[in-house]
Order: C-alpha cells, then structure tokens, then sequence
C-alpha cells in the first residue's frame, strides 16, 4: 500500500494519477475527506481509498499510516514545514512504513540563500538519521505555478527579478511520473534526483512565448528584488516569507546559472513535457 500525502496539491495529484494508471494500491490523504479529489471520480475512475490526515494532528497519522508500505511526503512550503515534516517522517517509521518518497528542493543546504531550501535540508537530514530507505526529488519551478502569473499578465506584465537569466521549469506531472517510478521501480528507490524540464527559459522568453500565444503584448518588467518583495506583499496579498521566497529563488537562478538535465528521460524513458506544451494546454489562462 502506497499513502499519498497533499494528494490534491499538484504534484500529489499527478502523482495518484500516475499510480491509478500503474494499477498500484494507493491510499490519498487530504485534509478535506468529504471533498472529492481531482480527476478520481466518474464512471471511468477506479475507486481510491481517501484518509483523513493532517500533519499537526499525530493521531489522525498514525491512523493513517496503518497497514501501509511506502509513502510519498509532498506538503505545501510553510515556516512550519520542518516540524511537520519531520513528525510525519517519525510516525511513518513507527507505522512499519519501509519507504519513503520526499518532495525536496535545490540547493538544499545548511548554508543555503533559500531559507525553504535549508529547511528541506534539515529534513532530508532526519529522514537519513531515522534509518528508513528514502529517495529524495528535488524538482525546479513547477510549471503549473506560471498559471499564477495570468492576473500581471491580463495587464500586459511578467513580473520578477531574475533579468535574463534562465530559470529551469518542470511540470508537476513529469514528477508525479517519477515519484511513481520510485515508488514501483527497486531500481529507482533509494537515490536522490534533481529533476527539470527539457529547457531553461528566462522569464523575458515566457513573456515572449506568451504573448505569441495570446496575441497580446505582454512585456517582462525586471525589478530590484526589493521592489519585487514589496510588491508581492502589497500588490499580490502573500504572506512575508512567502514573498521572501520567491525573490530568493529568483536570485538564486542569478547566482547559479540554472540548465537543464537529462534524468526525467533516463529514468521515465520518454523527454519531459515541455513549456510550449504547457502553455499550448493552458493557453485560456493566458488570453483573458
């Protein structure tokens, strides 16, 4: 039995269709049980086993867990992150659980420029401590966060602070199919994989290709990472550490000129999706 944590989230839910299509026993957990999950009903969908689960409540895990082999631990970036991550990776090896898959990140390390990627590290590091066999993913920018850009891009603008700079881009189903991979495959289990798409594209291209594919103008407008901060706290309504995020990531593909890698192919044996495609599928997201 595979437990699949944040199976609504993008990747989590990539990942369930993944498994479903593999015939692999999967379990979802969600925080919402009476809300049915993306794509996993109607008359063609096999049934899936949906749990409730919340991190910051041990008991709900530990139920949760019961009776399982493997888990996929993907959860949403939070300043809580590490210690739920961490609990979550405690009870599963209380359950029985054998292995674990993480969601991790770039540059994951003590002294990291991204404080979420240090956070990852800290918990990559428990996950080593506590014995379990574990593969750890570390996807760049999922694609399907672009679709967060069609607000500024309605307006005619692509926001950010990276200048020119390529920036490495994955769609979340290319690391559902992985995860899938590591989850069926003995062969996979157990290594650590940094996954990208097929291309590095720098955000004045995005805005280029998007703007061929709506047929209007939308112009990237670089910004010091100050003012990009200010306005994602004023403007966009995020919360401070996530607005601190964001501009760390786009400065880190600055510091370390981001490029593409071949390890979504040599594990799945197909080319990852690539970003026209995407922006092809969700070109109404973009032409309002």
């Amino acid at each position: 039995m595979i437990v699949v944590m944040g199976a609504t989230g993008a990747t989590g839910n990539a990942l369930l269709h993944s498994l479903l299509a593999l015939d692999a026993p999967v379990r979802a957990l969600t925080r919402t049980p009476h809300s049915p999950i993306p794509g996993t009903t109607g008359a063609h969908q096999p049934p899936v086993e949906v749990r409730y689960a919340d991190a910051a409540d041990p008991g709900s895990l530990h139920t949760a867990f019961k009776g399982a082999d493997q888990l996929f631990l993907a959860m949403a970036n939070s300043p809580a992150q590490v210690e739920l991550e961490t609990r979550v990776i405690d009870i599963a090896a209380e359950a029985g659980i054998g292995h674990i898959v993480k969601i991790s990140a770039p540059a994951t390390e003590p002294d990291s420029p991204v404080a979420i990627s240090r956070g990852h590290h800290a918990v990559e590091e428990h996950l080593r401590a506590c014995g379990l066999t574990h593969t750890i993913l570390r996807p760049y920018a999922f694609m399907q966060n672009l679709l967060r850009l069609a607000p500024t891009v309605a307006r005619g603008v692509i926001l950010g602070t990276t200048g020119d700079a390529p920036c490495n881009h994955i769609d979340c189903r290319d690391i559902g199919d992985v995860a899938a991979a590591a989850l069926t495959r003995p062969d996979i289990a157990g290594g650590t994989y940094s996954l990208t798409g097929p291309e590095a594209v720098s955000y004045p291209d995005i805005a280029s290709r998007i703007s061929s594919l709506s047929g209007k103008q939308v112009r990237y407008v670089d910004l010091t990472p100050d003012e990009l901060r200010d306005n994602l706290i004023h403007q966009a309504h995020m919360p401070t550490w996530l607005a601190d995020h964001v501009t760390e990531i786009q400065q880190l593909a600055i510091t370390r000129p981001e490029t593409p890698n071949g390890t979504v192919a040599d594990i799945l044996g197909r080319p990852p999706r690539t970003l026209d495609a995407f922006l092809r599928e969700h070109q109404a997201f973009f032409s309002r």
